[in-house]
């Protein structure tokens, strides 16, 4: 996972979304902040005697298996790459506010690409063209050996 969710291809802000109530995850699917649980704790790392007082450690929670909002193939998508439940936390920044918005830009991220469908690999055949340049490779690796070998009478 990236340091920075600003790192994070194809992932905009919470402020950029349409609605500041939903997180769009993929187009027609998007899940309502009230479905998301959060957890706030004490974070290790920089912060000095802040750390010690502040909850700054941000964990945002996601069940997938009682989501009202998910289609059922949405769904079933989901809990066959991460499981009934998706949770993502962030500690990386000493403010709260800003490890939210992290946790929710790569909550964003997670399910975007757990929704995301592999195009199907299309079988090709080599060309003619590239069958012949492999033959004459071939041909001509054989021949560099066959000149490096001993001279016999």
């Amino acid at each position: 996972m990236p340091a920075s969710a600003s790192h994070v291809p194809g992932v905009g802000t919470v402020a950029a979304m349409a609605d500041a109530d939903r997180l769009v995850v993929a187009p027609g699917c998007a899940v309502p902040l009230s479905e998301l649980q959060w957890r706030f704790s004490r974070s290790n790392g920089p912060g000095g005697q802040h750390a010690n007082t502040a909850d700054t450690r941000v964990e945002v929670v996601f069940d997938v298996a009682g989501s009202p909002s998910l289609r059922p193939r949405h769904r079933q998508r989901l809990l066959e790459r991460f499981g009934p439940v998706v949770r993502v936390v962030c500690s990386d920044e000493r403010s709260q506010a800003r490890n939210r918005a992290l946790a929710l830009q790569r909550l964003e991220y997670r399910l975007t690409e757990g929704l995301r469908v592999e195009p199907a690999r299309r079988a090709t055949r080599p060309t003619l063209a590239s069958r012949q340049r492999r033959l004459a490779a071939k041909a001509q690796r054989a021949e560099t050996k066959r000149l490096r070998r001993p001279v016999t009478d």
